[in-house]
C-alpha cells in the first residue's frame, strides 16, 4: 500500500507543475504579454498627464474637473482592485487580465468623444475599471510565474516600464496635442492593447484552481461610498461650502460611518473583499502604511508638475514633458538598478529605508518651487523624487508577496495597491483643494497689486472669472505674469506640504520584519502545499512525505535546468530504495534474510 500512494503521487505532482509553472522561452513569452499588458495602462493613463490643462480649459472646465478628472479614474482603480484581486483567487487570471484590456481601451476610447468635464469624468470611471485590474493583475500573474528571489529584477522591469511610459507618454500626448488635437491622445494606446490580448491567449498558460466566486458586493458598495464621501469633502470643502458646516458633518461622518459599517462586514462574510485577518501580518500593515505615503508623491507629482510647467511656465505640452524627464529618470534608474541588486544578493530592506528618506528630501526641495526657479534646480529636484519612488513603490508589492500564502496572493497583492491607489486619491484631492484656494488667493493679491501699478492692465482679467483655469498664451502680459506667479507658488506650497507623509513612510519601512526573500514562485508554493495535503490525505506523515516532496521537488529544479533525465533516474533510485527498506522491515522479509542466513 505504502508503494502505491509513493506511485501516484508524483505523477499527480507533475500534472500540475506542467500547467502551472512555466519555464525558459514558455516563460519570457509570457512575460513579454504580461509587460505589453502594462505599457498599455501606463501609455493611456499618462498620455493625457501634460495635455490636461488644456483639456479642461478646452472643455471648460475649473480647477475642481482638473482634479476629479485624475480623482475619478484613480478612485474607480482603487475601488475595483480589490475585486480584481479577489477574481484572481478564485478564477482564471488570464480571462481576468484580457477583460481588464478590454475594459481600459473600451473607456479610453470613450473618454476621447467626451464634450464636457461631466462627460470625461464619466468614460474616466470606466477607464479606472479595467487600470484597477491591468495593476493588480500584473503583479499578480507575475509572482505566479517568479520566485520572490527572482522578481526583483523584473520588478524593476516594470519599473522601468513605468518610467518609460511616463516619460514616452506626456511626449507622445503632447506632441499629439500640437499637431492634431488632444482627442486622439485618447486613442493612442489601443493598437498595442490588441496586441496585448492576442500575445496573452497564446503565451500565458497558467494553472487555474477555480473555486466558487462569491464577490462581497455589499463591503465593495460600502467602501466605494464611504471613500467617495471623504474624497468629494476634500474636494469641494473651502471653496462649495465653508470647512465646518452641515456639509462637512453629513460628508465626513457618513463616509466614517459607512466605512465602520463596512468593517464589519468583512469580518461577517465569506469572501471578504479585503480580509482583516491580513492585518495581523506586520509586513502587511507596514506596506500598506508606507505605499499610502509613496501613493500620494507619485500620483500627486505626476498630476501637478505638468501644471507647474504649464501654467507657472508658459510651457507647451510637449515642452512639458520633455521637462519632466528627470523625475521618470529618476524612477527609472533606481527601480531597474536596485531590482537587479536585491535579485543577486536578496537584500532589500536598506534600500527600501534609503528610499523612504530620499523621497523626504524629493518632497522638501519641490516645495521651493516658483515660477521664476532655475529649472536646473527644477530637474534636480525631481531626479531626487523620482528615485525616492523608485526605491519603494514596487519592492513594497515584493515584500508582502513574499510573507503570505499563495492562495492569498492575489487579494493581499491587490489590497496594497488599493490603498496606494487611496493614498494617492486622497492626497491629490487634498492636494488639488489647497492648490484652488491658494492660486485664488495669490491671484487675487496680485490684481490688486496690479492695479496699483498699472490700472488699464486690469482689461483683460475677465477671463479669470469663476476660477476656470485659464489658457496663458490668451492673456495680456502683466495678467499672464500674475497667474504664473500664484500657480508657481501654490504648487510649491502644495509639495512642501505633502511633505510629511514621507515621515510616515520612513517609520513604517523602518517597522518592516528583514525577512529573507523565498527562492520559489507561488506556482511552485501552491504546488508543494497540494503535495502535502494529498500526501496527508494518503497517510504517507514524517519522513517518508517529507522524501517525497523533496525527490519531487528536486525533479522541477533539475527540470528547470535542463536536466531532467538525471533527475528522475535519482528519484526512480529512491523510490527503489524505499520499496526494499519497506520489504526489508516486513515480517516475511525478515524470516527470508535469517533463512538465507
Amino acid at each position: 500500500m505504502s508503494r502505491t500512494r509513493t506511485d501516484e503521487k508524483p505523477q499527480q505532482s507533475s500534472a500540475a507543475t506542467d500547467e502551472g509553472i512555466l519555464h525558459g522561452r514558455a516563460k519570457n513569452l509570457a512575460l513579454t504579454g504580461l509587460f505589453l499588458s502594462m505599457a498599455v495602462s501606463m501609455l493611456s493613463m499618462t498620455v493625457v498627464g501634460t495635455s490636461m490643462p488644456i483639456i479642461i480649459a478646452d472643455l471648460g472646465g475649473n480647477q475642481a474637473a482638473f482634479t476629479w478628472v485624475v480623482t475619478a479614474t484613480m478612485l474607480a482603480s482603487a475601488i475595483s482592485t480589490p475585486i480584481w484581486g479577489k477574481l484572481a483567487d478564485l478564477t482564471s487570471k488570464k480571462v481576468l487580465l484580457q477583460t481588464s484590456l478590454v475594459l481600459f481601451t473600451v473607456g479610453s476610447a470613450l473618454a476621447g468623444m467626451a464634450q464636457d468635464p461631466g462627460w470625461l469624468i464619466a468614460f474616466r470611471v470606466f477607464q479606472g475599471l479595467g487600470a484597477g485590474g491591468l495593476g493588480a493583475l500584473g503583479q499578480i500573474v507575475l509572482a505566479e510565474i517568479i520566485s520572490p528571489r527572482e522578481r526583483g529584477k523584473y520588478m524593476g522591469i516594470m519599473g522601468a516600464i513605468m518610467a518609460v511610459s511616463t516619460v514616452g507618454g506626456p511626449l507622445l500626448g503632447g506632441a499629439i496635442t500640437d499637431a492634431i488635437g488632444w482627442r486622439w491622445n485618447f486613442y493612442v494606446a489601443a493598437p498595442i492593447a490588441v496586441v496585448a490580448i492576442i500575445v496573452l491567449q497564446r503565451t500565458l498558460h497558467l494553472h487555474t484552481v477555480k473555486r466558487k466566486v462569491q464577490i462581497d458586493y455589499l463591503g465593495a458598495a460600502l467602501i466605494s461610498a464611504g471613500f467617495a464621501s471623504l474624497l468629494i469633502w476634500v474636494t469641494l470643502g473651502g471653496s462649495q461650502f465653508d470647512w465646518w458646516s452641515w456639509e462637512t458633518l453629513a460628508m465626513v461622518g457618513g463616509g466614517i460611518l459607512l466605512l465602520l459599517i463596512a468593517v464589519f462586514v468583512e469580518l461577517r462574510v465569506a469572501e471578504p473583499l479585503i480580509p482583516l485577518h491580513l492585518f495581523k501580518n506586520r509586513t502587511f500593515t507596514m506596506s500598506v502604511i508606507a505605499s499610502i505615503a509613496v501613493g500620494l508623491a507619485m500620483f500627486g507629482t505626476s498630476v501637478f508638475l505638468g501644471q507647474y510647467m504649464q501654467l507657472a511656465r508658459g510651457k507647451t505640452p510637449t515642452e512639458s514633458g520633455l521637462l519632466t524627464i528627470p523625475m521618470m529618470a529618476g524612477v527609472l534608474i533606481s527601480s531597474t538598478l536596485v531590482g537587479q541588486i536585491i535579485s543577486r544578493t536578496g537584500k532589500w530592506k536598506r534600500y527600501m529605508v534609503a528610499g523612504s528618506f530620499i523621497l523626504l528630501i524629493g518632497l522638501i526641495m519641490m516645495g521651493q518651487l516658483r515660477y521664476d526657479t532655475s529649472f536646473w534646480y527644477v530637474g534636480v529636484s525631481m531626479f531626487v523624487l523620482g528615485t525616492g519612488v523608485g526605491l519603494c513603490m514596487q519592492n513594497l508589492v515584493l515584500v508582502v508577496q513574499n510573507t503570505v500564502s499563495p492562495n492569498e496572493l492575489g487579494v493581499s497583492s491587490s489590497a496594497v495597491t488599493f490603498f496606494r491607489t487611496i493614498g494617492g486619491t486622497a492626497g491629490m484631492s487634498a492636494m488639488g483643494a489647497m492648490l484652488a484656494s491658494q492660486v485664488v488667493t495669490f491671484i487675487k493679491d496680485g490684481m490688486t497689486e496690479l492695479a496699483k501699478t498699472n490700472p488699464a492692465a486690469l482689461a483683460g482679467a475677465g477671463s479669470l472669472e469663476g476660477g476656470t483655469i485659464p489658457k496663458l498664451a490668451e492673456l495680456p502680459g502683466p495678467i499672464r505674469l500674475v497667474v504664473e506667479s500664484a500657480y508657481g507658488h501654490a504648487i510649491g506650497d502644495v509639495f512642501l506640504a505633502a511633505s510629511p507623509v514621507a515621515i510616515v513612510a520612513i517609520v513604517a519601512i523602518l517597522f518592516l520584519p528583514n525577512i529573507p526573500l523565498s527562492s520559489k514562485s507561488a506556482a511552485q508554493q501552491r504546488a508543494e502545499l497540494e503535495r502535502r495535503e494529498a500526501a496527508a490525505a494518503a497517510g504517507l506523515e514524517g519522513p517518508g512525505a517529507a522524501s517525497l516532496i523533496e525527490s519531487v521537488e528536486s525533479v522541477e529544479s533539475a527540470e528547470s535546468a535542463g536536466e531532467a533525465a538525471a533527475a528522475k533516474t535519482s528519484v526512480s533510485g529512491e523510490r527503489s530504495g524505499r520499496t526494499a527498506a519497506s520489504a526489508a522491515a516486513s515480517p516475511g522479509s525478515r524470516r527470508d534474510h535469517g533463512s538465507s542466513n
